[in-house]
């Protein structure tokens, strides 16, 4: 693993948060949409840039890793291809120092990866690169405590995952730990584009919102404008990747993937 090479001092998009972002939005009357893309594709930075002239109340930037246990076959491909490029996550760090959009950034990776930087120094550098959050899929929430308190510490939001399978109990100690939003799972298995929205998707939502007054986003199995605009119906906004990568994959073109997230975005406003 390459040591961080990062100077002190806050990002461009330092000082914006999560929390504050989303729930303006919601409390406008608004649905929350975060696209996901893949840090270190090359252009990564425009579609960054793309998204939030689109509409987009954050993005999710994906640091790539060589075992990502979440993500299905087209996030997959997109890492490799980082990857192959040279994408390291320091180069990627270093890059978002340059992305000034005006809405909040957060990172999703895996625990080995930032457990080898070690969880004070990972979270000032995300600080340091002008990122307010930080998705941790790996991570239960009986482990979460040491990574959580530095996070906390440094100023980065955890943003935790809540399962459909999880009981009462534990959602409410998942939502308790959360900070930024509430990531509920639509769906159980990996990240991917389906045909239909899952059913478990809008009961989780439903569960998850009568626990908590943060904002509630559904991620993994939500691919089209109209399934978007269905999980909001009780969910206060999606995370979507899957559709956005292959867009920009298949089309070369980080430009394509903001003229997703623009219809995207143009649904949830009609509801």
């Amino acid at each position: 693993m390459n040591a961080l090479n990062i100077t002190d001092g806050g990002g461009s998009s330092s000082g914006l948060s999560l929390s504050v972002a989303l729930g303006s939005h919601i409390d406008a009357g608004g649905k929350c949409f975060v696209p996901y893309l893949t840090g270190g594709l090359p252009g990564w930075q425009t579609g960054v840039a793309a998204a939030a002239e689109a509409g987009a109340q954050a993005v999710e930037i994906g640091i790539p890793f060589s075992d990502p246990v979440m993500d299905g076959p087209v996030i997959q491909a997109s890492s490799q291809m980082a990857l192959d490029g040279g994408a390291t996550p320091v180069s990627i760090l270093d890059e978002a120092r340059s992305i000034d959009v005006g809405i909040p950034l957060a990172v999703m990776t895996y625990a080995n990866l930032v457990y080898r930087f070690g969880y004070e120094r990972f979270a000032h550098a995300l600080v340091s690169s002008g990122i307010s959050g930080a998705i941790l899929p790996d991570i239960p929430l009986e482990e979460v405590g040491p990574w959580a308190d530095a996070a906390d510490g440094a100023g980065v939001e955890t943003v935790m995952l809540a399962a459909p399978t999880a009981d009462d109990d534990r959602l409410t100690r998942v939502v308790e730990r959360a900070r930024g939003f509430v990531y509920t799972v639509g769906l159980l298995g990996i990240t991917g584009e389906r045909e239909s929205l899952a059913a478990t998707a809008k009961v989780i939502a439903r569960r998850v919102k009568a626990l908590t007054d943060k904002p509630v986003l559904v991620g993994v199995g939500v691919s089209t404008p109209a399934q978007a605009v269905e999980v909001c119906e009780v969910a206060d906004g999606v995370v979507v990747g899957s559709a956005i990568v292959r867009r920009i994959i298949e089309t070369g073109s980080q430009e394509a993937g903001g003229e997703l997230v623009a219809e995207f975005v143009t649904a949830l406003a009609r509801g």
